[in-house]
């Protein structure tokens, strides 16, 4: 039996690996910019020609509220956060006060320590609070091992969360209601969905990928079908996934889809065969065709559906 702890070290691995495959440092891909999503709401959006240079393709989000801001996932380091926090100065002087990590994975939260240097509470789900500071430094020791070098991690540091929750929390900006909802263990044990309520907006991490394939790695099927479900029975308008460009639920419905086609086909081709190249090839062809990540299929097959 693997260890909760080990388990989750060897998802860390899968899965920068997984993004690093075919892939090389690449300065002139990264976004620029935030793109404007309604009043006081900014995102980075339909990152394209994942990299290391580009946090893999994650999107982040700024709310902006009277008294200050939250910020929904960090990036996968110090140099990348440092990006993100000049594109907010850029439209707002309010300090940050609060970065969210929508969930665990490098790319979403290694540039934590950029916004607690500046006095920002990290916060994230209950499940997610120490694997930071389990997991973060193999990747940061032997950035070699995962795709990226020294220069990639250079001043990025350790950043836990010093707040969390277990089924939901509200944050006030002043004028500005942000929920932080878990439904279910879906992408990751404590991956969450970050909701302004009064402009119908959703910021839902690595539960929504648009545009790319999804890591599945350390998913949990059922309650990611969950979670998506419980997506599309609210009120909302404009949902930001964790990779790919601004979303509608009909990119959850298409979601659900492509989880479902995944974990069907995946079961069944390694129910008779465990040659990783050839159940990569035919899974992909079963599932809807995605324009970026086609590589993460091969780290979900490898740990989720071959483990033993």
């Amino acid at each position: 039996m693997v260890s909760t702890h080990r388990r989750a070290g060897i998802v860390l691995a899968i899965l920068v690996l997984a993004f690093a495959c075919l892939l090389t440092p690449s300065p002139a891909a990264a976004q620029t910019g935030l793109t404007k999503i309604a009043a006081g709401v900014y995102a980075y959006a339909d990152v394209k020609n994942m990299s290391p240079a580009n946090s893999f393709g994650a999107n982040a989000g700024v709310i902006i509220g009277r008294d200050a801001i939250l910020v929904v996932d960090t990036l996968v380091s110090a140099r990348e956060a440092d990006r993100l926090i000049k594109d907010i100065k850029a439209v707002s002087s309010l300090p940050v006060k609060y970065a969210v990590n929508t969930h665990w994975h490098l790319d979403h939260a290694f540039g934590n320590c950029r916004f607690a240097e500046r006095g920002a509470a990290v916060i994230a789900h209950d499940s997610e609070k120490d694997k930071l500071t389990l997991h973060a430094p193999a990747a940061l020791n032997k950035p070699q091992t995962y795709g990226m070098t020294a220069q990639d991690f250079a001043g990025t540091t350790v950043a836990a969360p010093v707040l969390t929750f277990t089924d939901r929390m509200a944050v006030d900006l002043g004028g500005q209601r942000v929920e932080l909802i878990h439904v279910a263990p879906s992408h990751s044990p404590g991956s969450i969905l970050v909701y302004l309520p009064d402009k119908k907006i959703l910021f839902a991490g690595d539960v929504l990928f648009t545009g790319y394939h999804a890591f599945a790695g350390e998913g949990d099927i059922d309650g990611w079908l969950k979670t998506l479900n419980y997506i599309l029975d609210m009120d909302v308008a404009l949902i930001i996934p964790g990779h790919g460009p601004v979303s509608s639920k009909n990119d959850v419905i298409a979601m659900k889809e492509y989880l479902t086609i995944l974990d069907t086909k995946a079961k069944e081709l390694c129910a008779t065969s465990d040659d990783v190249a050839h159940i990569t090839a035919e899974l992909l062809k079963a599932l809807p065709p995605r324009a970026e990540g086609a590589h993460l299929v091969q780290g979900n097959i490898i740990y989720k559906y071959l483990k033993k």
